[in-house]
Formats: structure tokens, C-alpha cells, sequence
């Protein structure tokens, strides 16, 4: 969800956002007075795990794996990203950029910001930023997606404004990998499975998903809405659909593809409402495969799958994601982040410089060049220990300018 899906008219206690983290055990869910977040451990209880009220109007928070790094971006100052250490209450840094904040995601060792003609791409380690992605295709909804696999941390991004092509980018070793001709209209949605071998797509028509190798980018599975049962498959429609999950296990995430490998029909969800913007996981817990969807009117919902008749999904359990204390006065749904009338500094400012020439990989308004690396590169060595707080994320003093914090880093 995003500032504009936070409900309909009159709705006044709605998020404004909702995602989960990169393993589905917390929901972190921006409201109008701050962001919280919420474990995901049990079925029958929503624990809230932390709440801010320092922060009005977030529209992006991410929180990487469970550690204590949290990335929050407000509509009050939306070309401005926040990275938090929440369990200590501190901030990071933060960041300026040209132009809005649209997407941000998260791995174990990058961190990207998209905006709506460039993206940017920081260690996670440190927060230094590594590359500037400038000039792509118009992407005004922000559509990105970044591996989990920390190990080769493959980003994915719209091509083409027009045609639902993907280009396909390292962001580890910080070059393009290769572009694949997807769709023929717009791209509407991007993820990768679990292990980065496999990337899934769809345009704005909505008729058909596509897999792909990564990052080969060979299409290996098409799922097409109401297709037709071909004649010499299997005589059922269920045996039918049994077949085309079983061809997709690779695909999905490593603790629900043996649920698919059967020659069955899955599941159907049908949800208890409409019209309302919501995220999807399919996810383990308490052992048993379950299907959240964090709505925009304000509630996760939770449904079983059977793991052996699949079937209809049964709806077990229903969370608020709002107190009634969380409420205001001021219906939010139409809220979409305010242009400035002048041009931000951009990220890793660096102190003033004459001219672009005598900078050596910057820009004459800050930032990074086109194809410029900024510094050079650097890999986290080792696994990180993301419970451990002695050890990250670094806590810097990121309160002076923007230079000075760029020194900082």
C-alpha cells in the first residue's frame, strides 16, 4: 500500500502504508501520527512490538530482516529518507534526494531508493551510496524489486515506460546483467523467489504472470487468468491446475513449495471485503502455511491453506492495525507527497566545489554522476550479526548539514 490506497472517503483511522519484512515475521504499518511495528510469531496475537509518534504521515517504513534498522520517509518531507536504530531511539543519518521518494528496499547488504527517474544504491553497512542509476524510464509508481539473497543481490526495474521490459542490475558488483522482453504493456508488478533464481512479473493488463531465470532472464513458467484447459492434459481442472503449481515450485518461497508439489488443486482465497488496496505474504507460522493480507481499511487478515486439499482458504483470524487513540481529524487517502519549488540537494552532497570538473564524481547540484561510483565500493565482510546492537547498525551523528554528515559516513 501506498500514501494514496489509505481508504475511501471519510476514512479517518486508515494506514497509509503497510509491508512486510524480507522473511514475513514483523508487518510495519506508517499511519498518519507515526509508524509501528508488529511481530508476526503467533495467529491468534498481534503483538506490537514498537511504536513512533515522532513522525507524521509515513508513507514508506521498512524494516530490514528483524534487526533494528528501520527506513521512514514522511509526506512532509518526502524527498528525505530516515534510517532509525528504533530499539535504541536514535537516528542514523538521513538523506536528501532530487525529487520524491517512491519505493525503498532492503537486503543484507544494499539499500535502494527509487524515485521516479533514478535510483540510488547504498551499502547497507555503512549507508555510503554506491551508484547512481540516472535517466531510466519513467516510473512513477516506484515498481522495483530487490533480491532477498544477500549474495548476489540482483534489483529489478522497469526498461520501458510503454512495454513491460526488465532490466535486470548487480547491485553487489554495481553493473547491468541483462534486460528481458517481459510483456507488451506496462510492468505492474516485480519479485524475486527466495534464492534469487527466479523472478516473477506482471503488466498492467493483469491477464498473465510470467517466470524467469535469473539472471539469464529465460521464461520458464506462464500463468495465464482464465486460460483453457488444453485437451490433452489432465481431464480435471483441478488435476489441471495440480500440474501447473507442481511446475512452479521452484519458483516459490523454499518453505511452501512442498506444499505445491501435488498433483491437486491448490486453494482459493476469497476475501471478506472490496475496493480496498491490500499487501499479500504467504508465509510458515506456528508450522502451518498461512495467507496474510494487510488491508487498507486498517486490518491484517489471516487465512489457513491446507496443506493437503488446498481448497477454499478459511479466514481464522482478524488483527486491527489501528487503536482507536490512533485516530485524526484529517482524512489522509488523499495525501500524495508535495513538490518543492526548488531543486534538493541530492544525496552525498559533497562540500562546495566550483564546478562538476574539478569534483571528481559529482555533480555540479550534488549527487552522483551518470555511471559514477561514489566511493568505491565496499562488502560487508561476512554474514552480518543483525541481532547483535553492538555491532549494527553503526551509529553515526548525522545532525549537522548534509556535507557534514556526507564527511561523516
Amino acid at each position: 500500500m501506498s500514501q494514496s490506497d489509505a481508504g475511501g472517503e471519510g476514512a479517518s483511522i486508515a494506514p497509509l502504508c503497510a509491508s512486510f519484512n524480507q522473511d514475513c515475521t514483523s508487518l510495519a504499518v506508517g499511519t498518519s501520527s507515526g509508524y509501528k511495528l508488529f511481530s508476526l510469531a503467533s495467529v491468534d496475537r498481534l503483538e506490537e512490538i514498537y511504536r513512533c509518534t515522532d513522525t507524521p504521515d509515513v508513507y514508506i517504513v521498512e524494516r530490514l530482516f528483524s534487526s533494528s534498522l528501520v527506513v521512514v520517509v514522511s509526506l512532509s518531507t518526502p524527498r528525505r529518507m530516515n534510517v532509525y536504530h528504533f530499539k535504541k531511539g536514535t537516528e542514523i543519518c538521513n538523506y536528501s534526494y532530487s525529487n520524491t521518494i517512491l519505493t525503498v528496499r532492503l537486503n543484507r547488504q544494499r539499500l535502494i531508493v527509487c524515485l521516479e527517474e533514478s535510483i540510488y544504491i547504498h551499502n547497507i553497512k555503512d549507508l555510503k551510496l554506491l551508484k547512481t542509476i540516472q535517466d531510466i524510464p519513467p516510473n512513477r509508481t516506484g515498481l522495483c524489486a530487490l533480491s532477498i539473497n544477500h549474495s548476489n543481490s540482483y534489483l529489478a526495474y522497469p526498461g520501458n515506460a510503454t512495454i513491460g521490459e526488465i532490466v535486470i542490475y548487480d547491485a553487489n558488483n554495481l553493473h547491468n546483467v541483462s534486460v528481458i522482453p517481459a510483456h507488451d504493456g506496462p510492468l505492474a508488478a516485480l519479485t524475486f523467489n527466495f534464492t534469487a533464481t527466479k523472478l516473477a512479473s506482471a503488466s498492467e493488463k493483469g491477464t498473465v504472470i510470467r517466470v524467469f531465470s535469473t539472471p539469464e532472464g529465460q521464461k520458464l513458467y506462464e500463468f495465464r487468468r482464465g486460460m483453457k484447459r488444453p485437451q490433452e492434459e489432465s481431464p480435471t481442472w483441478s488435476g489441471y491446475m495440480g500440474k501447473m503449481f507442481m511446475a512452479a515450485t521452484n519458483y516459490l518461497p523454499a518453505q511452501v513449495s512442498d506444499i505445491m508439489n501435488q498433483d491437486r488443486a491448490f486453494a482459493t482465497v476469497r476475501l471478506n471485503f472490496s475496493g480496498q488496496k491490500c499487501i499479500c505474504m504467504l508465509t510458515i507460522i506456528q508450522k502451518l502455511p498461512r495467507l496474510l493480507v494487510a488491508a487498507s481499511d486498517g486490518f491484517l487478515y489471516i487465512y489457513n491453506l491446507d496443506p493437503h486439499d488446498g481448497g477454499e482458504c478459511v479466514l481464522v483470524k482478524k488483527h486491527r492495525l489501528h487503536n482507536e487513540d490512533d485516530s485524526c481529524n484529517t482524512d489522509k487517502s488523499d495525501l500524495a507527497p508535495s513538490i518543492s519549488p526548488t531543486y534538493a540537494a541530492t544525496v552525498a552532497k559533497s562540500s562546495p566545489v566550483p564546478s562538476a570538473s574539478t569534483a571528481s564524481g559529482y555533480s555540479e547540484e550534488g549527487g552522483a554522476l551518470r555511471g559514477e561510483i561514489i566511493p568505491e565500493h565496499e562488502f560487508a565482510a561476512g554474514p552480518l550479526h543483525l541481532d547483535d546492537e553492538t555491532e549494527f547498525p553503526p551509529i553515526y551523528s548525522c545532525r549537522g548539514s548534509q556535507s557534514e554528515k556526507t564527511k561523516k559516513l
